[in-house]
């Protein structure tokens, strides 16, 4: 067993072990606030779900329509002329979106081209230097009651925006 294997393994437990011998030494009521944790963890999932629920409707509304696709006919020659591939546009649409339906994409994109194809390689470099920011803004904000967030989607997308242009470009020029 390597020495990575045995800390990945014996780290988690060890943590635990700590944390319960720490709360016994310092006289707290480990379970409990574990429990009370737990309520409150139940109690946020439940306050997310109808913002899921509305990202997953608006992403799943915006791929059956056939409206991305005709978005992606008409940029294309603009983007065959920069010699970025038209494939990548959806990932690059639905990354700031939905992480989920971003890694379908990217699994598409994969299994459709292959893992070492300039666009398999393209599409996992972009999913790892974008965010889900709308998702997340969705989401977390308003779980927590935030309602002026427009300063945050502006250097969230422009966040995102840099990424897709420094994962084409690095792709580029490491394997074009």
């Amino acid at each position: 067993m390597g020495i990575i294997t045995a800390i990945s393994t014996w780290l988690i437990p060890c943590f635990l072990l700590i944390v319960l011998l720490t709360a016994t030494w310092k006289r707290i009521p480990a379970y409990e606030l574990f429990v009370e944790g737990g309520k409150e963890g139940v109690k946020m999932a439940f306050s997310l779900l109808p913002f899921l629920v509305g990202m997953l409707v608006a992403i799943s509304i915006l791929r059956s329509s056939g409206v991305l696709e005709a978005f992606i006919h008409f940029i294309s020659p603009l983007l065959t002329f920069i010699g970025v591939p038209p494939d990548i546009v959806p990932l690059a649409l639905v990354r700031p979106i939905s992480g989920n339906a971003a890694l379908g994409v990217t699994s598409e994109l994969i299994a459709t081209h292959g893992p070492d194809s300039f666009i398999g390689r393209l599409a996992s470099t972009m999913q790892g230097s974008t965010d889900t920011t709308l998702y997340i803004l969705t989401v977390y904000f308003g779980a927590v009651g935030i309602k002026k967030m427009r300063y945050a989607v502006k250097v969230g997308l422009l966040a995102d925006l840099v990424g897709i242009i420094a994962s084409i470009i690095i792709v580029t020029l490491v394997f074009g």
